[in-house]
């Protein structure tokens, strides 16, 4: 009995060693053949390290504010009687614009005009009869009272009747009329808006860090997504208080816009240089594989063979500009590196270069569909 179960497990251990002994063969097989197959070139784009003049310079985003700006609205409440402007046209200062229906206001006025006539004449007469000592002193006073009281009510009169016509407060750009013919304004309701188009502001925000490094009459770029062009300004006052939850302060700079193609709360952005240019090392950004350890960059070689290689190199980067990126440290400019197809790469492989698809190395990029 015992003899049968030695052999039965022996038969097994045969079995089983050879199955496992077969597939430790295979496996060592296999790791051989991949560990002799020739690693596959991968197919990338180069570029070499350059320099570039850049202007040391501040970014921000801000917005437009006209210099003076407006919602119109009447003083006193009424029905629109005339509307002497067309919407989007322009107004010069003291233009009317709107009047309200004065026919109560101005019968009041021929009252109190009538009467202003008749304290006059008292007063002339008073004034006869106390030469004549006919009258008392105080009798002319209280007629010359009783005049300047019917005069200031005239003069009340007349500024409740201009208080239902509305003026342009300063020459600009008139908006689109929200009131029509017939209709009741209340006091404050919007007529129209009013905007002085040229100059613009331009107000931004920057660090607390920054603090010295903007000045009054310093030069700054303007770009807005309506225009594919520049436009210069110069700061015209900084804001005295940083802001303690932002730690941020704000600065307003004024854009000539004799064209008016500038619009208040238009988006900006902002450009502040500060300084000369500098000679910086550049690359463009597809370059740079960014990693959590550090970003790193594939430095192109010839090996004893000819076949070119990359090699994998740790980087410093610093500021980006557009599609390219400062190196500050790392890299000699003349080196060639790979511009595209990082993630085929690691130490040694084998690569050949294609001029197809290469990366654009713009410093201010502008896409055809911005």
């Amino acid at each position: 009995m015992n003899r049968r179960f030695f052999l039965m497990l022996l038969v097994v251990a045969m079995v089983f060693g050879g199955i496992f002994g077969f597939k430790a063969f295979i496996d060592a097989q296999i790791e051989t053949f991949f560990d002799e197959a020739p690693v596959p070139t991968a197919t990338i784009t180069a570029t070499t390290a350059r320099v570039d003049r850049w202007t040391p310079e501040i970014r921000a985003i801000g917005s437009l504010e006209a210099v003076q700006g407006a919602t119109l609205s009447t003083e006193v409440g009424g029905i629109v009687r005339e509307i002497l402007f067309q919407s989007g046209s322009e107004a010069v200062e003291g233009t009317p614009l709107l009047r309200l229906d004065t026919e109560t206001d101005r019968a009041e006025l021929v009252s109190l005009e009538a009467a202003a006539r008749l304290a006059e004449q008292e007063w002339q007469r008073a004034r006869r009869l106390v030469e004549e000592r006919n009258i008392s002193e105080a009798e002319v006073q209280r007629r010359r009272s009783e005049l300047e009281q019917a005069r200031a009510a005239v003069a009340t009169q007349r500024a409740r009747i201009n208080q239902r016509s509305l003026r342009a407060p300063f020459d600009g750009v008139l908006g689109i009329r929200r009131v029509n013919l017939g209709q009741y304004v209340s006091p404050g309701d919007p007529i129209v808006t009013l905007e002085s188009l040229d100059p613009i502001y331009v107000n931004f925000t920057l660090a607390e860090g920054r603090l010295g490094q903007a000045s009054a009459g310093q030069v700054v770029q303007v770009r807005v997504d309506a225009f594919d062009e520049t436009f210069e300004g110069r700061i015209s006052a900084i804001e005295p208080r940083v802001r303690a939850e932002s730690r941020s302060y704000e600065v307003q700079a004024l854009v000539q816009n004799p064209e008016r193609r500038l619009r208040a709360g238009q988006f900006a952005r902002v450009t502040l240089a500060t300084g000369e240019p500098e000679e910086r090392i550049v690359l463009p950004q597809t370059a740079i594989r960014f990693n959590p350890f550090g970003n790193s960059v594939f430095v192109l070689y010839e090996d004893e063979e000819g076949q070119l290689r990359v090699r994998e190199r740790f980087v410093q980067t610093g500021e980006r500009r557009g599609d390219l990126i400062q190196i500050i440290d790392g890299l000699a400019a003349g080196e060639r590196v790979a511009s595209s197809g990082l993630l085929k790469l690691q130490n040694e492989t084998p690569v050949a270069i294609t001029e197809e698809a290469q990366p654009s190395e713009e410093p201010d990029p502008r896409p055809d569909n911005a």
